[in-house]
């Protein structure tokens, strides 16, 4: 279920297909089915980083299982190195943030991921 939320101050010319190709990337990069990824794209022109507007941006993911300090650490080189590609987008200018809430703290279809997986962790 893993949901990417990047904000940033750069426009993007086509957000729509931006979204659909990070949705494919993050799939690939995360290990999870595209069916269940979500991917936003947030432009804020007043966004700062270290006191300037410079290109900049914070990347939220959100995800069940593979979020693990080793696994971590190559996420945020390959999806950097990525948004460094595609936008222009400096590693030493945002942050990725990595968050597992855990099964039971993400509601879908009606129901928790804890009750559909049987694992309420």
């Amino acid at each position: 279920m893993p949901s990417l939320a990047l904000t940033t101050n750069v426009r993007i010319h086509d957000p729509r297909a931006f979204t659909l190709k990070f949705s494919e990337f993050g799939a690939k990069v995360l290990g999870k089915p595209e069916s269940y990824i979500t991917v936003q794209y947030n432009y804020n022109d007043n966004m700062t980083f270290a006191g300037t507007h410079d290109p900049a941006f914070v990347l939220t993911i959100i995800s069940l299982g593979n979020l693990k300090p080793e696994q971590n650490e190559v996420y945020s080189k390959t999806i950097s190195e990525w948004l460094k590609q595609e936008l222009g987008l400096s590693n030493d200018r945002g942050y990725i943030v990595f968050h597992d809430p855990g099964n039971s703290c993400i509601g879908y279809q009606g129901t928790t991921f804890g009750t559909i997986f049987g694992k309420p962790s």
